[in-house]
């Protein structure tokens, strides 16, 4: 049997700092990835969460009567950092109106429209 000399055996302090320096840089992108995903995530659930709302006060507001030339408010009590704003305009066609419903959120730093047509 060889034996073989103290000097030989396990890593030099060299390769574990390499070896941990990779492993740092590993670790900080999956957490990286991970945080950026994290945050279309939330993106998208303000994105959904702000087109049921539009929905639910397109439809209630189409049934009105008169419709108003612009109108606003916000979700309160429910989502109060949502806020609302109607326009209403004519539309080439007699009898036809056109309801753009724009949803704010963030400060209405984001927002999105939808429109829709009635007849009244």
């Amino acid at each position: 049997m060889t034996r073989t000399s103290a000097s030989e055996e396990g890593f030099t302090l060299l390769e574990v700092m390499i070896a941990l320096a990779i492993i740092a840089g590993v670790v900080s992108t999956v957490i990286a990835a991970v945080n950026h995903h994290l945050a279309i995530i939330s993106r998208d659930r303000d994105e959904g969460v702000a087109i049921l709302l539009a929905r639910q006060k397109i439809d209630e507001l189409s049934t009105e009567a008169e419709l108003p030339e612009k109108k606003e408010g916000t979700f309160a009590p429910s989502r109060p950092a949502y806020s609302w704003e109607l326009t209403t305009t004519p539309t080439e066609v007699p009898g036809l109106r056109k309801m753009t419903l724009a949803v704010a959120w963030e400060g209405k730093k984001r927002s999105l429209a939808l429109v829709r047509y009635v007849a009244k």
